[in-house]
C-alpha cells in the first residue's frame, strides 16, 4: 500500500519521560507505515532545553508560526527537585507557557468520550470543552521571598518616568509576594477565539473568574469579554441559537456539576489548568483529553493535556512493564494531521487521521485497553494491555478497517 503524501511539514516538538517513549512508538506503529511523514523536528526534552538555554523552545514556537500546525509531546516544567535531578543551569520556565505566550492562542481541551467509560458525574451526557487563556498570570509571574519586616509595593513607571504605586502589604515578619500581569491584546484574542470556537462548534459559551474579589484584574477580563460580545458577536450568537454568559467561578463550578455538558467553559490561565484536569479526570482519565492551541492568525498547536507520566518512566527505566495510556498523544498527532490535511487540501490525510481516531476508540470499546481504563470501565472481561501492545492493537484495528 502506497503511503499518503504530505506537502507541508508539521512542526514536531518531542518531549520527556514516558510520553517521549510513547511518542516514538506511535510514530513507528501508527503513522510512518501509512503516511510519508514530513516534520520539522525540535527536541524539547529537558536535557536539550538546558543545553540550548531554552532557545529550542522559542525556535519551535517560531517554526509553528511559519508552518501553521504543530504537534507537541508532554514536557517537564522543572521544580527544585528537577533542577538537581537533571543538573540544570537554572529552573527553566514552562515550555507550554513560553510557546503559548509567543503564539498568543487559546487552549481548548475536551475529553475523548468512549462507551464503557462513564463519567463520575452521572448527569454529564456530552463533553465539556475547557477554553484556557494561554498567556500570563502565574505562568509569567515574578516572585520574591520577604526576609523580614518591611513594605512591599506595586510600582508602575510610565514612558515619561512618572510612577504610580500601590501598597501590597506592610510586612511585620518574613513572607512571600508574587506579581502577575496580563495584556489587553491577549485578553481580546482570548475572547475572540472563544466566541469564534463557540460559533464553529455551535456550543454555549460560559466565562468565569472572580471579579468580586479581584476588582481590577479579573474584572478587566469580564469587561473585555462583554464588550467584544456586545459589539461583535451578540447577533451572530442569536442567529446560531447559542448563548454566552458570565458567572463567578464558584457558581460556574456548581453549575458544571449539575449540567449535562455540551458547552464551552472559558477560564483564565490557572483556572483552566486546574479545571481541565478536573473535567478530564471526571470523564475517565487524564490521558483521555485532547488539547489544541488555537491562535488568532490561524495557527494550531496540538498536544496531550496530561504530563510526562514520571512514575511509569521510572518503572520503564527499571525494566518493568508499564500500561501507559497513549490515547491523548495519539489524538494530538491525528488532530495535527487532520488540520494539516484541511489546510493543504489533502482529503486522504484527513480521512487517515479520522480513521486512526476511530480505530483507537474501537479498540477500547472492543475490550482492549490500558490499566487506567480497565480499572474504571463498566465493560466485563476486558483485556489489559501494556503500553506497546495497546498501540499495536490499535494498528491491528486500523488495518482491519482498510
Amino acid at each position: 500500500m502506497s503511503k499518503i503524501l504530505m506537502t507541508t511539514p508539521l512542526v514536531e516538538m518531542d518531549g520527556d519521560e514516558m510520553t517521549r517513549i510513547l511518542w516514538k512508538m506511535i510514530k513507528e506503529e501508527l503513522l510512518e507505515p501509512f503516511v510519508d511523514l514530513k516534520t520539522e523536528y525540535y527536541d524539547l526534552g529537558l536535557e536539550y532545553r538546558n543545553e540550548t538555554d531554552d532557545q529550542v523552545t522559542v525556535d519551535s514556537a517560531m517554526a509553528t508560526k511559519k508552518y501553521g500546525v504543530a504537534v507537541k509531546c508532554a514536557t517537564i516544567t522543572p521544580n527544585a527537585a528537577r533542577v538537581k535531578e537533571y543538573n540544570l543551569k537554572e529552573m527553566w520556565k514552562s515550555p507550554n507557557g513560553t510557546i503559548r505566550a509567543i503564539l498568543d492562542g487559546t487552549c481548548f481541551r475536551a475529553p475523548i468520550v468512549v462507551k464503557g467509560i462513564e463519567p463520575c458525574v452521572r448527569n454529564w451526557e456530552k463533553p465539556i470543552t475547557l477554553a484556557r487563556h494561554a498567556y500570563g498570570d502565574v505562568y509569567k509571574n515574578a516572585e520574591m521571598k520577604i526576609p523580614g519586616p518591611g513594605k512591599a509595593e506595586l510600582v508602575y513607571t510610565d514612558a515619561n518616568g512618572v510612577e504610580t504605586r500601590e501598597l501590597i502589604h506592610e510586612f511585620k515578619s518574613a513572607g512571600i509576594i508574587q506579581g502577575m500581569h496580563n495584556l489587553k491584546p491577549s485578553i481580546e484574542s482570548f475572547a475572540r477565539c472563544c466566541f469564534e470556537y463557540a460559533l464553529d462548534t455551535k456550543q454555549e459559551l460560559w466565562f468565569s473568574s472572580k471579579d468580586t474579589i479581584s476588582k481590577k484584574y479579573d474584572h478587566t477580563f469580564k469587561d473585555i469579554f462583554q464588550e467584544i460580545f456586545d459589539n461583535e458577536y451578540k447577533e451572530k450568537f442569536e442567529k446560531a441559537g447559542i448563548t454566552y454568559f458570565y458567572t463567578l467561578i464558584d457558581d460556574a463550578v456548581a453549575r458544571v456539576m449539575k449540567s449535562k455538558g455540551g458547552f464551552i467553559w472559558a477560564c483564565k490561565n490557572y483556572d483552566g489548568d486546574v479545571m481541565s484536569d478536573m473535567v478530564s479526570s471526571a470523564f475517565g482519565s487524564l490521558a483521555m483529553m485532547t488539547s489544541v492551541l488555537v491562535c488568532p492568525d490561524g495557527t494550531y498547536e496540538f498536544e496531550a493535556a496530561h504530563g510526562t507520566v514520571q512514575r511509569h518512566y521510572y518503572k520503564h527505566l527499571a525494566g518493568e512493564e508499564t500500561s501507559t495510556n497513549s490515547v491523548a498523544t495519539i489524538f494530538a498527532w491525528t488532530g495535527a494531521l487532520k488540520k494539516r490535511g484541511e489546510l493543504d487540501k489533502l482529503p486522504e490525510l484527513v480521512t487517515f487521521a479520522e480513521k486512526m481516531e476511530k480505530a483507537t476508540i474501537d479498540t477500547i470499546e472492543g475490550g482492549q485497553m490500558t490499566k487506567d481504563l480497565a480499572l474504571i470501565t463498566s465493560m466485563k472481561d476486558v483485556k489489559v494491555l501494556n503500553s506497546a501492545d495497546f498501540i499495536k492493537a490499535i494498528r491491528a484495528t486500523y488495518e482491519k478497517m482498510n
